[in-house]
């Protein structure tokens, strides 16, 4: 990246619906699955985390078909730049894991920019994902889940969510959870560093991020964790910014912590996202290996 980007070229790099034509077929698809999904497969939704409206979650719990006591948890976040897509657009997710013997959950969180009396900005949603986590690890063996192997999934904005949880706290948050909560965390297609993403115009307006903000909430400039392991990838379609971004957190934390960090050749922004319930490929193959999991 340039050290002074020019605006019009970082709009080119970050805009990935400009930049995959058909990007509304796959996010037709993905709704259309998901609601056959709640509608199919067995589920909670709409439990709440918190007080906020915006601030729930849906469990789908292991197959029943499947012997494991105590399922390994997949916590998928969304993305959509912090400020679009909803949990009910990735319901379709569910079923590859559960049918494995994990148990999912897909917590929802408030969109930017907010109102102008409720703002809701990128360190406030980065909390709200820590609140669902916590609730996560408090109930989930109500739900046949195991709090003691949570692995975060995250794409794009919900990447950079699930690295941001890896880097958590957590007994700064709350005296009653584990020092490592999460064991693990796969980001796909995620962002590390949001200098760049402060200065994209089209992102600018609903985003309304701070350098103050930016440094709190970049996983590429926190410390790097003193345990767990983050796997990163992205589609070989991708813009070279996210490419950029992909090896970045590789090299800002060391290939002990991000061992593996790879661009899956042929996919896009929102393609490379279908694979991860693609029996039989690289992106399912890591997510289960995380979970301790194979078919």
């Amino acid at each position: 990246m340039p050290t002074k980007p020019d605006p019009q070229w970082l709009d080119q790099m970050y805009n990935n619906r400009a930049l995959v034509p058909d990007h509304a077929r796959h996010l037709a698809d993905w709704a259309n699955v998901s609601a056959q999904v709640r509608a199919l497969e067995r589920c909670t939704l709409d439990l709440p985390y918190g007080e906020d409206r915006c601030e729930m979650l849906d469990i789908f719990p292991a197959a029943e078909n499947q012997s494991i006591r105590s399922a390994p948890v997949l916590v998928f976040i969304h993305g959509g730049y912090w400020r679009g897509l909803d949990k009910a657009d990735h319901s379709f997710i569910a079923p590859a894991f559960t049918g494995a013997g994990a148990c999912v959950v897909v917590p929802n969180y408030a969109l930017c920019p907010g109102t102008d009396t409720q703002p809701v900005t990128v360190p406030g949603i980065t909390l709200q994902m820590v609140k669902a986590l916590a609730w996560t690890w408090r109930n989930i063996a109500s739900y046949g889940g195991d709090p003691g192997h949570i692995t975060v999934v995250g794409h794009s904005a919900g990447g950079h969510l699930a690295a941001m949880l890896l880097a958590c706290v957590w007994k700064a948050y709350a005296k009653d959870l584990p020092s490592v909560l999460v064991k693990n965390a796969l980001s796909i297609s995620g962002l590390y560093e949001l200098d760049s993403i402060m200065a994209t115009p089209f992102l600018q307006g609903s985003l309304r991020l701070t350098p103050e903000q930016v440094q709190r909430t970049s996983p590429a400039w926190l410390p790097r964790p003193s345990k767990g392991e983050l796997v990163t990838v992205a589609g070989g379609d991708e813009s070279a910014e996210f490419l950029r971004q992909n090896q970045l957190i590789q090299s800002a934390w060391g290939k002990k912590t991000v061992p593996v960090c790879e661009a899956l050749p042929g996919l896009n922004h929102f393609s490379v996202l279908e694979t991860l319930i693609q029996r039989g490929s690289r992106l399912n193959g890591l997510a289960l290996e995380l979970l301790g999991l194979r078919y």
